[in-house]
C-alpha cells in the first residue's frame, strides 16, 4: 500500500502525519507552502483535489479529503486501531467527538481569527478603529460566549478521564489536537483540565515525530 500526504504548512495536515506516526503506516509527504501574502494554501494543490485544501491524502490511487474523512479511512487501514468497540460509551464519545471538533467547535474559532485580523496591523490605519470596533462588536455577541462554552464543556469532559473518549488516544484526540490548541490560543481561561490533556497530547513520541516531519502548526493571526 502506497500512502501519499499532500501537507500544507502550518496547518491542520498535521493531523494526518500524527495519525499515520500513531499507526506506524509508512508515508510519503509532499508539502506545500502558504502564500506569504495572504496565506492561503497555493493553486497547486487544486490538482490533487478541486477544492485546493489541505489535508488531502492518496492511497492506492485513491484521493480522501477532509480530516475526519482521511483520520477514518486510516483507521480501516490499520483494522481498527485507534478506535473503541464499538457499542461502548467510549465509541460513543469517540464519534461525537470526531464530529465535534469540526462541526461545533471549529466555527466560533474561525470568527475569532477573523475578528483578530480586522484587529491587526494589516487592516490600513485609517479603517483600524472601524474594523476594532467590528471585531468588538462581533466577539461581544457571539464569540467570546462560544469559546467560553466550549472550555467549560471540555473541561468537564475531561475531570475524569485522560483522553476524550476515555482511557486511551483514539482518533478523535487526533482530530481535536487542532481546534484544542486553537482554542487555547484564543481563550484566556485557566482551564487546567484542557491544558494538561493538551500537554499530554504533545508529549506523545507520534506527535512530536510529526512535528519534526512536517513542520509546526503555528499561524500568526
Amino acid at each position: 500500500m502506497k500512502i501519499t500526504v499532500h501537507h500544507l504548512e502550518r496547518s491542520r495536515s498535521h493531523r494526518v502525519l500524527w495519525m499515520l506516526e500513531e499507526l506506524g503506516l509508512p508515508y510519503e509527504l509532499v508539502e506545500y507552502r502558504r502564500d506569504p501574502q495572504t496565506m492561503r494554501a497555493p493553486a497547486a494543490l487544486k490538482k490533487v483535489h478541486p477544492l485546493g485544501k489541505s489535508p488531502v491524502i492518496d492511497v492506492d490511487g485513491v484521493v480522501f479529503a477532509e480530516s475526519g474523512a482521511i483520520l477514518e479511512q486510516l483507521v480501516d487501514v490499520a483494522d481498527g486501531a485507534l478506535r473503541p468497540e464499538p457499542g461502548t460509551e467510549a465509541h460513543r464519545r469517540y464519534r461525537f467527538f470526531l464530529h465535534y471538533a469540526e462541526g461545533s467547535l471549529m466555527p466560533p474559532l474561525l470568527v475569532s481569527l477573523i475578528t483578530s485580523q480586522l484587529r491587526g496591523k494589516k487592516v490600513p490605519f485609517l479603517v483600524r478603529p472601524i474594523g476594532k470596533a467590528i471585531a468588538a462588536q462581533i466577539d461581544g455577541a457571539f464569540t467570546n460566549a462560544e469559546l467560553q462554552s466550549n472550555v467549560a464543556f471540555l473541561e468537564a469532559e475531561l475531570a475524569s478521564r485522560p483522553f476524550l473518549a476515555g482511557d486511551e488516544l483514539t482518533a478523535a484526540d487526533v482530530q481535536m489536537s487542532y481546534p484544542v490548541w486553537a482554542l487555547l490560543s484564543r481563550s484566556n481561561a485557566s482551564a487546567p483540565n484542557l491544558r494538561a490533556y493538551y500537554e499530554r497530547l504533545k508529549a506523545r513520541p507520534a506527535y512530536v515525530r510529526a512535528i519534526e516531519r512536517g513542520g509546526p502548526i503555528e499561524i500568526d493571526a
